[in-house]
């Protein structure tokens, strides 16, 4: 078995301007990602997918694939290590390393579907068959009002079935602290609630807000500040109340290893597509488990990203009783993204709030290509 070919693909969507909506830092007109497709001779296909600019990552995908054209794919451990001692320099994060993580993906995926697995038993085998899922949304809208669209966008969630919600501030702190408490009122006691911040408030910010919502029953405060700054996590830590979660930004187990030696938060949040994919996830996964953190990991994309999670936390060890109340969960986006699920011939849905996780081999899905071209801009 021989790699012949590794295709990046560009999906994009035009959202509407009634769709559209803001993060703390960004604005959402457009929805963009970057799937990897890597073809064997012997006509195995595997998919990866990857976090970040999409458009350079593509292109980082095809300056690494001349380093893996006709190399035997299931060596997998072996072709991370060498990729990344070649982009080593300027790739230790970024778009370099987003697209050794797309790759490495569909490496696993061609992997599982060689010895008719899925990944999870790859790993080691699973803990769980089922994850409960948690909604993430409750962005700032471009037009209308922001309070009252984003209520009744967690109040729907709750009707759905789940358990768990996720939304959005970082935007002014006390405008974000009447937000979460009118959240907590509308969702009632019984529905977790994350608050994500996506590095929007500096730590005194940050310490404020922490206190003021402190008995608004948060599961975890997201980013709240900038990632590189590990130094206001340890501050804010001792600062405020809350447990604090991050990590999607940070690049393999190096970037991985001071935070986690310094515990400057509780919830670590690797996403599969940036973090350097299954090999360098299940590193991190080792680590934190020596350190005694949870592992949550971070899902922002399509249904071969939320595919590739549901894998990862399978796998993922369980969480000692002492913390049965966290369970692991699986972040499922519910921002507009026509293309996140359509890709797919069976969808990946919950019920009530829970996703089964594939058991098919390889990552247990079946990618739709002419859909996947469908959905690609115009050159």
């Amino acid at each position: 078995m021989k790699i012949a070919a590794i295709t990046p693909h560009l999906l994009r969507h035009r959202l509407e301007t009634e769709e559209q909506f803001q993060s703390s830092f960004s604005t959402f007109t457009d929805r963009w990602a970057c799937l990897v497709e890597i073809t064997c001779e012997d006509g195995t296909i595997g998919w990866g997918e990857c976090l970040g600019p999409s458009r350079t990552i593509a292109a980082a995908v095809e300056e690494i694939a001349p380093l893996l054209i006709g190399r035997d794919p299931r060596e997998v451990e072996r072709l991370w290590g060498e990729v990344y001692a070649a982009i080593r320099d300027q790739g230790r994060s970024g778009p370099q390393f987003s697209a050794l993580s797309g790759i490495d993906i569909a490496l696993w995926d061609i992997c599982g579907k060689a010895y008719g697995q899925p990944v999870h038993r790859l790993l080691g085998g699973a803990w769980r068959r089922e994850v409960q899922a948690y909604a993430t949304g409750g962005f700032r809208p471009v037009t209308g009002e922001h309070h009252a669209r984003v209520l009744e966008e967690v109040a729907g969630y709750v009707r759905q079935g789940f358990s768990a919600v996720k939304i959005k501030i970082g935007y002014d702190a006390r405008e974000d602290a009447e937000l979460i408490r009118a959240v907590r009122a509308r969702i009632g006691p019984g529905v977790r609630l994350m608050i994500d911040a996506n590095h929007g408030y500096d730590a005194v910010e940050a310490a404020w807000l922490g206190r003021a919502v402190a008995d608004c029953d948060i599961h975890w405060f997201e980013e709240p500040v900038v990632p590189e700054a590990l130094g206001a996590y340890a501050e804010l830590k001792r600062a405020q109340p809350l447990a604090l979660a991050a990590g999607e930004t940070w690049s393999g187990r190096h970037e991985f290893a001071r935070p986690i030696a310094e515990r400057v938060v509780e919830i670590l949040q690797p996403d599969l597509c940036g973090c350097g994919g299954f090999t360098e996830f299940r590193k991190i996964v080792a680590m934190a488990e020596t350190a005694g953190l949870r592992v949550v990991p971070h899902v922002w994309g399509s249904g071969v990203a939320v595919a590739a999670a549901l894998q990862a936390i399978a796998a993922l060890p369980p969480i000692p009783k002492r913390h049965a109340a966290a369970p692991v969960m699986l972040e499922f986006d519910r921002t507009p993204n026509p293309w996140r699920m359509d890709i797919l011939a069976r969808p990946i849905e919950h019920q009530r709030g829970i996703a089964a996780v594939p058991e098919g081999a390889g990552l247990g899905i079946e990618v739709n290509r002419a859909k996947v071209l469908a959905w690609s801009p115009d050159p």
